[in-house]
């Protein structure tokens, strides 16, 4: 599981640190600057938002689950049985909760994939952009950023129409690769605070 159930997180979404190994490799058309363009303006607008998701691997792995987003900073993601695993965030790190059997672990805010989409204002050209591809009904963006296990590459598939997310990928160092489609999601809702709540003794943590 372990950094599979942070590749959530998010929506969690994207990369701010620049790697020039692995640099833009295509000039893009005007065409694609504005649709990233019109990606990042969407997502900035929204503030709240809850869902459905569906996660592979590349083992066959199949998980379920429901996600929570309020922006900025704040996400929990809830497993469904017999998972007892939630992942949450409230802006000091991204921790994966075990409420069964009373565990947990974190990562720091700044080593997660995806999570300036957890940011006040989203701009996908401060990410690490690698590849642009566009069809007559969707826009694929690939991006890489470096993570508690390595170089880790995100493609995100958005709807051309709607620029909503409708599904990304996450590949590890190793090859490894995690799918998460999301389903059901809806902007007209009012989170309670109640749903990110972390104890105030799990502290920050510095990696």
């Amino acid at each position: 599981m372990r950094f599979f159930k942070l590749g959530f997180a998010v929506l969690i979404m994207t990369i701010s640190t620049i790697f020039s190994a692995h640099a833009l490799t295509q000039e893009l058309t005007e065409e694609e600057v504005a649709l990233i363009q019109e990606i990042s303006a969407h997502h900035s607008a929204i503030e709240q938002m809850a869902g459905r998701f569906i996660q592979l691997d590349s083992s066959g792995n199949r998980a379920e689950g429901i996600f929570y987003i309020k922006r900025p900073e704040k996400i929990r993601i809830k497993y469904a049985p017999p998972s007892r695993e939630e992942v949450v965030s409230v802006g000091r790190g991204f921790y994966v909760l075990n409420r069964k059997e009373e565990t947990k672990y974190a990562y720091p805010q700044h080593r997660v994939p995806l999570r300036q989409f957890l940011s006040d204002q989203i701009n996908l050209f401060d990410t690490n952009i690698t590849g642009v591809t566009k069809t007559e009904e969707m826009i694929a963006i690939s991006v890489s950023d470096e993570t508690p296990v390595g170089l880790v590459s995100v493609t995100m598939i958005f709807d051309l129409k709607t620029k909503e997310l409708n599904q990304w990928t996450l590949t590890e160092p190793n090859g490894n690769e995690v799918t998460f489609s999301v389903y059901d999601t809806t902007t007209d809702i009012e989170i309670p605070k109640a749903y990110f709540y972390i104890p105030a003794d799990y502290g920050s943590p510095d990696r």
